[in-house]
């Protein structure tokens, strides 16, 4: 499934302010996000100790973020939001979370935190440092 319904409960929760944030992440997990590729790397950030994942639900959102941040995107990978939690990030180690469509008009920041990413690399978790 791509990230259509993942961006539609996005707005949705941007216009209430309310909704089951449980839920959210559910639907993350089950959609397919882009994830840019910059230089042969997942194009991230880093603020502090946390780095953070760019995600987009669709094309628009990805290049209006590209157009923003002066960025050329020429690759970008599309991924299930569970594969990029469970796999990708616990292969990159450290603390990283994951900014979904932060240039969009509903934007999610998903915390390196229990419940999101796996405990071993959850700044709450079994395994974590700081």
């Amino acid at each position: 499934m791509r990230g259509e319904a993942l961006a539609l409960r996005l707005t949705e929760l941007a216009g209430t302010g309310e909704g089951d944030l449980r839920s959210l992440v559910g639907e993350f997990r089950r959609s397919e996000v882009l994830v840019p590729v910059v230089d042969g790397a997942l194009l991230s950030v880093a603020t502090g100790p946390v780095r953070w994942l760019f995600a987009f639900t669709s094309m628009e959102t990805l290049e209006s973020f590209a157009g923003q941040r002066g960025e050329v995107i020429d690759e970008w990978v599309p991924v299930f939001g569970a594969r990029l939690v469970d796999q990708v990030i616990p292969d990159i180690g450290g603390l990283v979370g994951v900014a979904v469509d932060v240039a969009g008009a509903a934007p999610m920041m998903l915390p390196p935190v229990r419940g999101i990413v796996p405990d071993v690399v959850a700044l709450d978790g079994v395994g974590a440092a700081v």
